[in-house]
C-alpha cells in the first residue's frame, strides 16, 4: 500500500492504534440469526472488509437488551450466549490485522413495537415519534438505572468475546440521544430538565463501562439533531456534551448528523431506488396506514424534493466535524458519504477531522481501503440507498443492479 497517504497513517485512538484512517462505520445488517446470535452470513458480509486490511471496524447495532431491539435479525450483545459467535467476529478481524468496537445501542421509541413484538416503545418521556407512529412510554427511574446496567453489561460481553473497544451510540435519536434532547426529554426529575441531569444516562453509561472493563470506549454522535421547528440540540451543545466525556476520559469520537423524524439528512443521496425498495422488500408495508398511503402516491415528487433538499455529497458532515475538532484533542472521526480518496484525504489534511468512516461505499466495495490506496478502481457507490431501503427486512448488501448485479441475480426470501 502507499504509505504517503494521509490515510495509511496510524493514529492512536486511547492506548490501540489503528493503521489508518478510514474505518468502517456502523450499519443495519440483518445478517444475525433471527434470535439475535452472529452467523456465518454475518461474517460472510466482515470477512473482505477485513481481508482489505480496513484499519478500525465497527459492528452495526449490537443491542443491549431484547427491548432495544428495532430491526430483525439484528446482532445482540445482551447474553453470554452471544460470546462464543462474537469472538468468532473478533478473530476474523484480528487475524488480518485491524481492530473491531462494537457499537452498542438500545433503540428507544425508534421501533415499530407491534412488528418486533413489544407490547410499547420506551424513551425518556411519551413524545410520539412520528416516523414510525409509535407513542414510547416513560423509563421509571428504575428502569433507567437497568438500561445503564444493560449497556455496561453488553461492553462486558464485548471484552469477553475480544473485542478491542465499543462506540456508545449517542447519535441519530436512539436512546441515549432520546435522553440528551429536550425535544424528547420532557422529564422533572434526576435525569430531564437541565443540561447536565439531561446528560446523566450518558454519564452513568460511560462510568459504569470504564468501571467495569478495560475496553477503548468511543461515542458517535450527533454535529446537530436537525430538528426544525422542535427542541433539538444544536452544534454548540453537542460539542460540549462530548467535551465533558473528553474530560471524563473519552478516546474518541465519531460525528453524525439528525434523528429519524429529521428525514434524511444522515443518508444523503437518491430517493428513487430508496422510495422504491423500501416498500417492495423493506419495511415499508409494516409502517403506519398514513405513511404507507403518503409514500405510494406521492413517492416520485418526494423522491424529487427529496434529492434536492439531501443530493449525495461527500463528506456531508464536515462542517460539523470541524467545529468538535476546535475544542477536543481526542480524534474526531468524521461520518458522511465519504468515497474518493481526494476527498478523504482533504477532509483531514483540512483538520477538519482526523479519520474518516464509511458505510454505503465499502458496502459496495468492501475492498474499499486497500483499493483507495493503491489506487484501484472498485465497484463505486451510486448513494442510490437502496441497501438502506431493504435494512430491517434483506441481508445489508449492495442492490444496485449496475454496482453489484449479482446480487440481482441472487434468490432471496423476504420474511
Amino acid at each position: 500500500m502507499q504509505s504517503s497517504s494521509i490515510l495509511a497513517q496510524p493514529l492512536k485512538i486511547g492506548e490501540l492504534t489503528a493503521d489508518g484512517r478510514v474505518f468502517k462505520t456502523a450499519t443495519s445488517e440483518t445478517r444475525a440469526t433471527e434470535d439475535g446470535f452472529v452467523s456465518d452470513e454475518l461474517l460472510d458480509f466482515y470477512r473482505p472488509i477485513a481481508q482489505a486490511g480496513t484499519p478500525l471496524i465497527i459492528t452495526g447495532n449490537l443491542y443491549v437488551t431484547e427491548e432495544g431491539k428495532s430491526t430483525y435479525r439484528m446482532c445482540g450483545a445482551d447474553h453470554v450466549d452471544k460470546i462464543k459467535g462474537l469472538s468468532q467476529w473478533a478473530d476474523l478481524v484480528h487475524c488480518q490485522g485491524g481492530l473491531l468496537f462494537g457499537q452498542i445501542n438500545h433503540c428507544g421509541r425508534q421501533v415499530m413495537a407491534r412488528a418486533m413484538g413489544l407490547d410499547s416503545a420506551v424513551s425518556a418521556s411519551d413524545v410520539k415519534e412520528k416516523v414510525m407512529g409509535v407513542k414510547p412510554r416513560p423509563l421509571t427511574q428504575r428502569e433507567i438505572k437497568q438500561a445503564a446496567e444493560d449497556y455496561v453489561r453488553s461492553a462486558e460481553i464485548c471484552e469477553q468475546a475480544g473485542f478491542d473497544g465499543v462506540q456508545i451510540h449517542a447519535g441519530h435519536g436512539y436512546l441515549i440521544n432520546q435522553f440528551l434532547t429536550p425535544y424528547t426529554n420532557r422529564r422533572d426529575d434526576q435525569y430531564g430538565g437541565s443540561f447536565v441531569k439531561r446528560l446523566r444516562l450518558l454519564l452513568e453509561i460511560y462510568w459504569g463501562i470504564r468501571e467495569r472493563t478495560n475496553l477503548t470506549v468511543i461515542m458517535k454522535i450527533n454535529g446537530a439533531d436537525y430538528l426544525p421547528g422542535r427542541q433539538g440540540l444544536s452544534t454548540a451543545q453537542l460539542v460540549e456534551v462530548a467535551r465533558i466525556l473528553q474530560e471524563e476520559g473519552l478516546d474518541a469520537l465519531e460525528v453524525t448528523v439528525g434523528h429519524y423524524e429529521s428525514g434524511f439528512p444522515m443518508i444523503r443521496g437518491n430517493f428513487g431506488p430508496f422510495f422504491k425498495g423500501l416498500m417492495e422488500e423493506g419495511i415499508g408495508p409494516q409502517l403506519p396506514w398514513f405513511r404507507r398511503f403518503g409514500i405510494t402516491c406521492f413517492r416520485h415528487p418526494l423522491a424529487y424534493i427529496f434529492d434536492h433538499i439531501w443530493p449525495a455529497q461527500e463528506g456531508f458532515n464536515l462542517h460539523y466535524a470541524r467545529e468538535f475538532k476546535k475544542k477536543l484533542s481526542i480524534p474526531v472521526i468524521c461520518v458522511g458519504g465519504f468515497l474518493t480518496r481526494e476527498h478523504m484525504e482533504e477532509a483531514i489534511d483540512g483538520g477538519a477531522c482526523d479519520a474518516v468512516s464509511v458505510g454505503r461505499a465499502m458496502i459496495a466495495d468492501p475492498c474499499l481501503f486497500r483499493n483507495i490506496l493503491n489506487g484501484e478502481n472498485g465497484p463505486k457507490c451510486s448513494f442510490c440507498n437502496a441497501c438502506i431501503a431493504r435494512a430491517g427486512r434483506l441481508p445489508v448488501d449492495c442492490y444496485d443492479p449496475e454496482v453489484n448485479p449479482v446480487q440481482q441475480q441472487s434468490c432471496r426470501k423476504i420474511p
